[in-house]
């Protein structure tokens, strides 16, 4: 079965700390929903751009897509 990566981008001097405490909320939302996988993170990718991102089985995509509302997607190759 394939995996997505939901991506949501942070920009700004506090992108970092705002993709990391949204991290939080990923993880809190994949136990309430009881989701298969647990598989979260967050990155630096410039002192000006963040990313929070979670991996969600292909077939989950659509009901995570329409709650969370992620910038974007892609096929995960963990």
């Amino acid at each position: 079965m394939r995996q997505i990566k939901l991506i949501w981008d942070f920009r700004g001097p506090a992108g970092a700390k705002t993709a990391e405490h949204h991290e939080i909320h990923l993880k809190e939302y994949i136990q309430i929903e009881k989701l298969p996988l647990n598989i979260t993170g967050f990155e630096e990718i410039t002192d000006m751009h963040a990313i929070a991102w979670m991996v969600v089985n292909e077939s989950d995509m659509i009901t995570v897509r329409d709650a969370l509302k992620p910038h974007r997607g892609e096929v995960y190759e963990g």
